[in-house]
């Protein structure tokens, strides 16, 4: 594999929460097109390792670098790790009342155009995008108008989640 096609490369990290130790020298290299499972007994470091990824103020990075698309994204605060596409998805996703997809969506979305300086998009725009990405999971229009994952049945919390990922 090349370099150019090297999506996420985790270097010799190491990290800590409340000053004990969990990951103690991880290496790895996802390629682009390549699915990884990072599987473990409980306390191995697996959540550890995906919130030391995405940012997670209480987890600190002893030493080691991850580079994400040829960046060191290493010292990155998690909303500019999520602007470039770092995303982490819940076990559980959280049911938010009052606030339906659609209005999810379109802010998460035009937060991440302001932070790349590009205009902001109207709602109109934002369902035509939106059309494209509902195809691509076979996911019904119906979903937009509805609160965030309230009510949703867990294969749906999981293509509404999928859905934000294809989106941002």
């Amino acid at each position: 594999m090349t370099t150019e096609n090297l999506v996420l490369e985790i270097k010799d990290l190491k990290a800590s929460v409340n000053n004990i130790n969990i990951l103690k020298g991880l290496n790895l290299k996802i390629y682009n097109g390549e699915i990884h499972a990072i599987m473990g007994p409980n306390g191995s470091g697996k959540s550890t390792f995906s919130k030391v990824v995405a940012g997670h103020p209480a987890y600190k990075i002893v030493s080691g670098n991850i580079f994400f698309l040829g960046t060191d994204i290493s010292e990155l605060e998690p909303e500019e790790r999520a602007h470039r596409g770092i995303f982490l998805a819940f076990q559980y996703p959280v049911e938010i009342p009052g606030v339906t997809n659609d209005e999810f969506l379109m802010l998460a979305y035009n937060s991440k155009l302001i932070a790349q300086n590009k205009p902001e998009i109207d709602m109109l725009k934002m369902y035509k995008i939106l059309a494209d990405k509902l195809k691509i999971i076979d996911m019904s229009e119906n979903f937009l108008t509805r609160n965030v994952n309230e009510g949703f049945s867990g294969g749906e919390k999981k293509r509404n989640e999928i859905l934000q990922m294809l989106l941002l």
